[in-house]
């Protein structure tokens, strides 16, 4: 896996709903794609495969989707 396929998501709040991830990294056309992906078992979080489409998503959790790596970090303090 390159660098290219590593993505940072820095939440902006206590956690985010699996799919919006998927949709708002752009790896998800829409929310509706991103639920299909996830219901095919094409996302694992944390190294299992995950089907639920609103499992939340915090700070540390790893997702791979295809070719695609999204290490998701909290909010950095200013």
């Amino acid at each position: 896996m390159s660098d290219e396929d590593k993505i940072i998501a820095e939440l902006e709040t206590e956690f985010v709903e699996l799919y919006k991830i998927l949709k708002f990294e752009g790896l998800a056309e829409s929310g509706g794609n991103a639920k299909q992906a996830i219901s095919q078992g094409l996302v694992s979080v944390n190294g299992e495969v995950e089907t639920r489409k609103r499992k939340k998503i915090r700070a540390g959790d790893q997702i791979d989707f295809i070719d695609h790596h999204i290490e998701v970090i909290g909010k950095t303090e200013e």
